[in-house]
């Protein structure tokens, strides 16, 4: 019992993670803007990647599509994560690390999410389409 709602709020925090920033991308402010214009990949990978969010919230939320979700997201902090420290810089536009913090924070719920469901792997690799 524990562990499910341990699990759920996991989930929760997760996806609210990715919703709240999603806003910004698909609002286009100012500092989603900058971020992807220092990438050099404004608007096309704000667009996109906002996109890829909403994908995987709405998987991570569904118990059977859990892990594909999770695994969709963690590549997206992971990319967010690497564009922060090389790139970027901890400190977006003066905002003491909140969004290099965020991503830290969904990666570690989204690893969480793909180790309690390793044992779907072998099923998810004999998805049929």
């Amino acid at each position: 019992m524990k562990t499910n709602i341990l699990t759920l709020i996991i989930k929760l925090v997760a996806v609210v993670i990715l919703l709240q920033t999603l806003f910004f991308k698909f609002t286009g402010a100012e500092e989603s803007v900058y971020i992807f214009e220092t990438l050099g990949i404004e608007p096309f990978g704000r667009i996109s990647s906002g996109v890829v969010e909403l994908i995987a919230s709405i998987l991570i939320l569904i118990p059977r599509t859990t892990l594909l979700g999770a695994l969709l997201a963690i590549g997206t902090m992971a990319g967010a994560i690497v564009s922060h420290i090389f790139v970027l810089g901890i400190e977006v536009k003066n905002d003491g690390g909140t969004l290099f913090i965020l991503a830290l924070i969904t990666f570690s719920c989204c690893l969480y999410l793909i180790l309690i469901n390793k044992n779907k792997i072998p099923d998810l690799l004999k998805l049929k389409i």
